[in-house]
């Protein structure tokens, strides 16, 4: 197995997160693995979910295994003066902060509590502090959800409302990093976060720093360290399709709308903050220059195996891209109004990987089989695990049964790559999950959700679908069988 793409799959941090009571969810406990997967009947929370993880990796700056970034720059904006009156108040002191880059310097293990005590102080205040994190996520669910309140998502049982509850756990080979804990009910929020004084920020092998410089930049180079393994979350809405097809339009309203004379006569109707997000990434799309960490070839694989065609973005008048499909059987380009419904869903996808998504990142997709053929469904499977295999954390939500079918076939072809006995596919980009890379998590009518385990003999199906399978073959069978009936009576009565 190449140790590079085991690095990139299993050397970030472990997400848990535990919710009560939120939208049709009852009761759900998860981890999220590289490729995680949601599935079960409409209505039962897969979407409320997503965007759940969503708004919690934009409010805790993408999960990182230290939970507040933006207080190193401070820290090291103190350094910059020669007397500690002079820097800011939570940083007034240095003498702790000396002994940490010395620790650095001679490749000794870094843990939380050898942070300066100001440093941990204030971190702490703010994972407990309810108008600094609670408030920020109260705030992006209102704007993920495009909701009034909080409350409004509460799970109702029968005539009675609870609370709802979001607990999230970071760690990482079984260490705990930081928790926190949101409750919010009919009438208020309350939150509370703890950070493992006993955490390893930098093991042993990870902390050489042999800097000859001053404090101060010595310190910024810690900050990209402590940054490493986050990256931001994208989001792609099931209703992708026609927002890709009609965001020009969208936007040249917008604009017309946005001088004051139209906005006295217009109740301007909201967007959900995905959806919003989704759009802003078209309207301010730009291709990336060259590879980044071996994603942009992946857009290449997408486009010759299941568009037979690429997707090109060429300047408008209006300043915003528009985005074209070229077939390769013509060279032509048509507009994604006049392609095929399977081009105007992928398209999004394709532009996302090609010119946004860098290893580290999330990606959230909703229903990524939509408008496809089976056998682009099986495709989009084999695309998941190569993200996967590029450092990628992908979420998706589906009701493809031949999507589960195809990854269960890429968790058999990762346990051969462990053996070293997968045949490799020549110039083409690796597509193997292990076992351990994948979770399927079952959404249920009742609001529980549930682990489904791989089975090497039946791969990842839910019971629900070999039930339908069943039910289907049954009144298949039945009808057949009165066909004959009816075809024997008829020719008793012509004897």
């Amino acid at each position: 197995m190449n140790g590079d793409d085991r690095a990139k799959t299993h050397n970030t941090p472990k997400v848990e997160i535990s919710v009560r009571n939120f939208g049709p969810i009852a009761e759900a406990d998860l981890d999220l693995r590289p490729l995680t997967v949601f599935v079960g009947p409409s209505n039962t929370g897969k979407t409320y979910l997503s965007v759940l993880i969503y708004a919690l990796q934009r409010v805790f700056e993408d999960f990182s295994g230290f939970p507040s970034l933006h207080i190193l720059p401070l820290l090291a904006h103190g350094l910059k003066y020669d007397s500690p009156v002079e820097a800011e108040e939570p940083f007034k002191s240095f003498d702790k902060l000396s002994e940490v880059l010395n620790k650095l310097e001679a490749a000794q293990p870094l843990k939380y509590s050898d942070l300066p005590k100001e440093v941990r102080k204030q971190i702490q205040s703010k994972l407990k502090n309810l108008e600094i994190y609670g408030n920020n996520l109260e705030k992006e669910l209102k704007r993920c959800f495009d909701s009034d309140s909080v409350s409004g998502l509460i799970r109702s049982s029968g005539n009675q409302s609870n609370e709802i509850t979001v607990s999230l756990v970071i760690s990482q080979e079984n260490q705990d990093f930081w928790s926190f804990k949101m409750r919010a009910s009919e009438s208020r929020i309350t939150a509370d976060g703890q950070i493992n004084e006993n955490n390893v920020i930098f093991p042993q092998d990870q902390s050489s720093f042999k800097l000859k410089i001053d404090p101060f930049k010595r310190t910024l180079a810690l900050i990209p360290e402590l940054h490493r393994s986050i990256g931001k979350p994208y989001y792609l809405p099931a209703a992708r399709s026609g927002i890709m097809q009609s965001h020009r339009v969208i936007t040249s309203s917008l604009v017309t709308r946005s001088t004051r004379a139209g906005l006295e006569a217009l109740e301007v109707p909201t967007l959900s903050g995905v959806v919003a997000d989704f759009m802003q990434e078209l309207i301010l799309y730009r291709e990336r220059a060259g590879s980044e960490d071996g994603i942009n070839h992946l857009a290449d694989a997408l486009e010759s195996e299941v568009l037979d065609g690429q997707i090109i973005m060429k300047p408008s008048p209006t300043g915003y891209p528009e985005f074209l499909y070229r077939p390769q059987e013509t060279g032509q380009d048509i507009r994604l109004t006049r392609s095929s419904s399977m081009v105007s869903e992928l398209a999004p996808l394709l532009l996302y990987i090609r010119g946004l998504v860098q290893s580290g990142a999330t990606l959230i997709i909703e229903e990524p089989e939509a408008h496809l053929h089976p056998a682009a469904q099986t495709q989009m499977a084999a695309t998941f695990a190569r993200l996967v295999r590029a450092g990628v954390r992908v979420i998706v939500t589906t009701h493809s049964d031949f999507m589960l079918k195809e990854i269960a076939n890429l968790m058999h072809e990762g346990e051969l790559e462990e053996k070293g006995a997968l045949k490799k596919q020549a110039n083409k980009p690796e597509r193997w999950l292990l076992p351990e890379e994948v979770g399927v998590w079952l959404f249920q009518k009742n609001g529980i959700v549930d682990e489904i385990q791989f089975d090497r003999i039946h791969g990842i199906e839910p019971i629900e679908y070999e039930d339908v399978v069943e039910a289907l073959y049954n009144r298949w069978a039945g009808l057949q069988n009165r066909i004959e009936e009816l075809k024997d009576e008829s020719e008793l009565e012509c004897e």
